[in-house]
C-alpha cells in the first residue's frame, strides 16, 4: 500500500467514531442542497465514493432507489453501517475499496457522488475519471469539497490543513475543479461556508507533533487578512469557515 492510502488508513481509522459524530450535526439543508445539484431522484441507483460514516449515503437513500457507499477504511464503514441501521433504511450496500480503481463495471450507476474527499487523493483525475467510467450515459457525477481560487491560497490553505490533518494532499483551486468537469455537460455549481470552531475541530483531528499549535497559530494570523480565503474570525472564540463547492455534469 502507498505511503498516502496508509495514511488515510491512519487517519481515519481513528477519527472514524468523531468524524460521524461531527458531520451528524450537518444542517440538513447542506444535504439537501447536494441532492438538488446531483439532481438525484427515486429511480437512481447512486454511488458514493469514499463514502465515510455512510450520512451522505444514508441521506440519498431517503430519495433513491438504492446506494452504494465504497471506501477505503473498514471503520468508516462499520460506522456507516450503524447509521444505516439506527435510521432502519434498507436500500443501501457497503464495500471496501479504492476510489482509484472502483470494483464497478463501466455504466453501473445513474449518479456518482463523493464529498469531502478530493483534497485526500494523490490523483484526483484518476479518481474523476474513474467515476465517469462507472456512471451510465447520461447520469451525473457530483463532486462536493473544499476549493481554492489561486495558486497562493492553495499553497496557504494546504499548509494550514496539513497542519491539522496529515492526510491532506491538495484543495484544488476553482480553475482545477472546472477542468475535471470540462468533458461533462449539464453543469451545476453551488456554493457554501462550513463553519467551524477551531478546538472543536482539533479534539476530532490526529496532528502530528505540534500541528495543532502551528493551526491555531496560522487561523488566527489570517483574522482581518482573509489570505488563506477561510473568514478567520474570533466572534465566539477562535473559528474560520471552510470554502466548500459542489460541482455536477451530465456524462
Amino acid at each position: 500500500m502507498d505511503p498516502q492510502r496508509q495514511l488515510i488508513l491512519d487517519q481515519f481509522t481513528r477519527q472514524a467514531h468523531l468524524f460521524r459524530e461531527m458531520h451528524a450535526r450537518d444542517d440538513r439543508e447542506i444535504h439537501q442542497l447536494l441532492l438538488r445539484t446531483a439532481e438525484i431522484t427515486e429511480e437512481d441507483n447512486v454511488l458514493d465514493v469514499a463514502c465515510g460514516p455512510g450520512l451522505v449515503a444514508c441521506e440519498v437513500a431517503r430519495v433513491a432507489r438504492n446506494v452504494t457507499g465504497i471506501d477505503l477504511t473498514p471503520e468508516m464503514l462499520d460506522q456507516a453501517r450503524a447509521h444505516q441501521n439506527s435510521l432502519g433504511l434498507t436500500n443501501l450496500t457497503w464495500t471496501r475499496g479504492d476510489a482509484q480503481a472502483l470494483p464497478f463495471p463501466d455504466d453501473t450507476f445513474s449518479r456518482v457522488v463523493t464529498r469531502y474527499s478530493f483534497h485526500h487523493f494523490t490523483d484526483p483525475q484518476a479518481v474523476f475519471t474513474e467515476m465517469v467510467r462507472v456512471c451510465r450515459p447520461g447520469g451525473r457525477i457530483t463532486v462536493c469539497d473544499v476549493f481554492t481560487t489561486s495558486a497562493e491560497q492553495a499553497q496557504l490553505y494546504d499548509r494550514l490543513e496539513l497542519y491539522r490533518d496529515p492526510s491532506h494532499t491538495h484543495a484544488l483551486q476553482l480553475s482545477e475543479f472546472e477542468e475535471l468537469f470540462s468533458g461533462l455537460s449539464q453543469h451545476r455549481q453551488e456554493f457554501y461556508q462550513y463553519p467551524v470552531d477551531v478546538e472543536d475541530l482539533l479534539s476530532r483531528a490526529f496532528p502530528d507533533p505540534g500541528g495543532a499549535e502551528a493551526f491555531r497559530k496560522m487561523v488566527a494570523e489570517d483574522i482581518g487578512v482573509n489570505r488563506i480565503g477561510i473568514n478567520a474570525n474570533r466572534d465566539n472564540g477562535l473559528g474560520f469557515a471552510f470554502p466548500v463547492i459542489i460541482l455536477s455534469g451530465q456524462k
